[in-house]
């Protein structure tokens, strides 16, 4: 639905984009992260014909932006980061003016408005005038006016910044139920946006792609290692012989070298990554007579994945192991 290949855009001789590539299935929504000044907006504004770009095409729905200006306007809803709202009109009023700009047949009209707003939560609100909205609902008369013409395709840039955590949490809701009728580019540098509402990410950094992939394949894939942590009661030198003897364990850590209570201890097991050995740590230290009282995985988060592909020394994304215990030192 979405395609785009070796896009660049220069302003004289700074790079705002530098031979962007990506792509965006029907009807998934695919995160477009990055810090502030990473390009997000410029790839945005060029997939939505506001700007020209400076190499490269981008093309949506088959339509490439730069030939097929109009075509592909017809096609999207453009939602940017500051909403173009007028404060003076209705939100029906307003919401009707946009369908007329778009070139809804009057006829057409007054339904589209009418399911846009009942879409965005806004049927309590068709006669208040803008100014008078809370900007969460601001918000969502943004993404009404970006869905009024039915597009097949919806860009979002920032489309939650500003807002206080409940307003966050409705529009995510929003946008997760546009999702599968259309394809949607979310533009954000806030990490939760990702990991709750999206269903592949692009992550840009300087003007360059720097990953493509799912939030948990991601993780997975930049982890480096599976790690799991345990908490149990008994001989902790016994618990860290047969758990460092576990075939593909790297290292057993002891994350409190001091009795928790009561001979509880926490341990940290490393293996090689992708495999899941929880069920053999729990066997072997049930067999062994130790009691068990917490077991559970630690996986790279999507802040780890952010700050690894976003840094210009990127950083471990797995913890400094503390007094390890190897099976040579066993």
């Amino acid at each position: 639905m979405i395609e785009v290949e070796h896009l660049s855009k220069t302003y004289g001789s700074t790079a705002a984009i530098q031979d962007v590539t990506f792509e965006a299935q029907p009807g998934e929504i695919l995160g477009f992260l990055g810090p502030n000044g990473a390009g997000k907006t410029t790839t945005m504004r060029i997939l939505s014909g506001y700007l020209p770009a400076s190499e490269g095409t981008a093309r949506i729905a088959g339509y490439d932006v730069h030939k097929d200006s109009m075509a592909v306007r017809q096609r999207i809803g453009y939602l940017p980061e500051s909403p173009p709202l007028y404060p003076d009109m209705t939100v029906e009023g307003f919401l009707s003016f946009v369908g007329q700009i778009k070139g809804l047949a009057p006829g057409d009209r007054p339904e589209r408005v009418q399911i846009s707003m009942q879409h965005c939560g806004l049927l309590d609100k068709r006669n208040v005038l803008i100014r008078k909205l809370s900007k969460g609902y601001r918000q969502r008369v943004g993404i009404a006016q970006a869905i009024i013409h039915d597009p097949p395709v919806i860009i979002l840039d920032e489309p939650t910044v500003g807002l206080d955590p409940r307003q966050i949490n409705e529009v995510r809701q929003l946008i997760k139920s546009l999702a599968g009728s259309h394809t949607i580019i979310l533009s954000t540098h806030i990490l939760p946006e990702v990991s709750m509402t999206c269903d592949r990410v692009t992550i840009i950094n300087r003007g360059q792609v720097v990953a493509t992939d799912t939030p948990d394949n991601l993780t997975m894939r930049l982890a480096g290692e599976a790690a799991f942590e345990v908490e149990i009661k008994g001989d902790l030198t016994v618990a860290q012989v047969l758990l460092s003897e576990l075939p593909e364990v790297r290292q057993v850590t002891v994350l409190d070298r001091e009795s928790l209570h009561d001979h509880h201890h926490r341990l940290r097991i490393s293996s090689e990554a992708d495999r899941a050995l929880g069920g053999a740590i729990a066997a072997a230290i049930v067999n062994a007579g130790l009691e068990l009282h917490e077991l559970h995985r630690q996986q790279a988060t999507m802040e780890d994945v952010f700050l690894n592909l976003t840094t210009s020394e990127p950083e471990p994304i797995t913890p400094e192991p503390v007094t390890p215990v190897t099976k040579e030192a066993v």
